[in-house]
C-alpha cells in the first residue's frame, strides 16, 4: 500500500526516468481532465503549457506542486492560493549559462555573418569583436548569473555584477565580490560593452530596459537576453538595432513566440534562439533528482527546496 500518491506529466521520458520508488504511487496527469486522485504529495505540472492548467487543483488537495521552470511569473494568477509551489531551482542553470555563453561567442565573434556566407560558398575574412577584454555587466545575480560568471571566468572579461539590491557575496570561485544594486543601473550601463539579462520577470523588472536604459549603452554594445523577454522594451530594442548602433543575441523575447513577420528577425545584428536556454539533455536528469529529493524530503516531514510562492505548513 502506497502511503504517498504524486503525479507526474506524460513529459518524454520523465515517467521512465523517475521509475519506481517504494511506497509511492505515481500517476500521470497533465492536468487536462478529472484528477485521478482526491489527494497528492507532490503535482508535477508540464513543462511547456502548464500554467493556465493549475486551475484545476482547486479540485484537489495537494502538498506541494513542483514547478519545472525557474521562472514562475504568472503562475499565482492560476495557482489556488492555498498550495505552495518550488519552482526548478538547480536544474536549469548549467543549461541556461552554456546557451548564454554559446550566444554571447556567436555574436561577438560573427559566427550568424559567417554562416551566411557559408551558405552562398562566399569567403570574407572581417574583423569582429572578442570576448577577450571586454566590460560585462551581468543583471541578475541568482543561480543563472552566478553559473554564467562561472563560465566566463576563462575569458579573460572584466565583470560587473548588478541584482535588485546591493551586497558582498562569494561567488562560484570562491571568492568575495560586489554585487550593485538596481539603483546603480544608469551609472553601470555606460561601461557596459556587454549586456546580460538574467533577471525573472517580475512587476519591477518588467520593462526594465526601455529606450532611456538602452540609450545608455556605448556603441555596438551586445545585449543577451536569457532572462524573460519582456524586460526589455522590445520596441526600443527594434529601434536601436535598425539604427545599427546596438546588437542583440536573444533567447527570450517579447512576444513569445515571436511571430514569423516580426522585425527581429530580419534584422542581421540580432541573434535569436527560440527560448532554448534550459532545455537540454541535462534537464531530464536534473529534473529527477529533484523530484526525488523532493520526495524524500516530505516524508522525511523536512521543507522541500526551493519553495517560492506559499507558504509551508509542516
Amino acid at each position: 500500500m502506497s502511503d504517498f500518491v504524486m503525479s507526474l506529466p506524460t513529459d518524454p521520458g520523465l515517467r521512465e526516468a523517475v521509475g519506481e520508488i517504494d511506497g509511492v504511487d505515481i500517476v500521470e496527469w497533465d492536468l487536462d481532465g478529472p484528477a485521478p486522485r482526491e489527494q497528492f504529495d507532490i503535482v508535477v505540472p508540464p513543462y511547456w503549457g502548464g500554467i493556465r492548467r493549475l486551475a484545476v487543483l482547486d479540485d484537489v488537495e495537494v502538498r506541494l506542486v513542483q514547478w519545472q521552470s525557474i521562472g514562475f511569473n504568472g503562475v499565482d494568477k492560476y495557482l489556488p492560493s492555498r498550495f505552495p509551489l518550488a519552482n526548478a531551482t538547480t536544474v536549469h542553470e548549467a543549461s541556461t549559462a552554456e546557451l548564454t555563453l554559446a550566444l554571447t561567442l556567436a555574436a561577438q565573434r560573427g559566427l550568424p555573418a559567417f554562416v551566411r556566407d557559408g551558405l552562398e560558398g562566399k569567403w570574407d575574412l572581417r574583423t569582429f569583436p572578442s570576448l577577450a577584454d571586454r566590460r560585462v555587466l551581468i543583471v541578475g545575480y541568482g543561480g543563472v548569473g552566478k553559473a554564467i560568471e562561472a563560465r566566463l571566468a576563462g575569458f579573460e572579461t572584466h565583470i560587473t555584477r548588478l541584482a535588485r539590491s546591493a551586497r558582498d557575496e562569494v561567488n562560484s570561485a570562491g571568492e568575495l565580490v560586489h554585487v550593485h544594486g538596481f539603483a546603480e543601473l544608469h551609472e553601470l550601463l555606460p561601461e557596459a560593452e556587454i549586456l546580460i539579462l538574467g533577471l525573472p520577470l517580475s512587476p519591477e523588472t518588467r520593462g526594465l530596459f526601455g529606450a532611456a536604459e538602452l540609450a545608455l549603452l556605448p556603441d555596438d554594445a551586445l545585449v543577451v537576453n536569457v532572462g524573460r523577454g519582456p524586460l526589455v522594451d522590445t520596441e526600443a530594442l527594434v529601434a536601436e538595432l535598425t539604427a545599427g548602433r546596438l546588437r542583440a543575441a536573444l533567447d527570450v523575447t517579447d512576444p513569445e513566440p515571436l511571430p514569423a513577420d516580426h522585425p527581429l528577425w530580419s534584422l542581421p545584428n540580432a541573434l535569436i534562439t527560440p527560448h532554448a536556454g534550459g532545455d537540454s539533455t541535462a534537464m531530464l536528469p536534473r529534473m529527477v533528482d529533484l523530484i526525488r529529493r523532493q520526495i524524500e524530503r516530505l516524508r522525511a516531514g523536512e521543507t522541500p527546496e526551493n519553495i517560492v510562492l506559499g507558504e509551508w505548513a509542516e
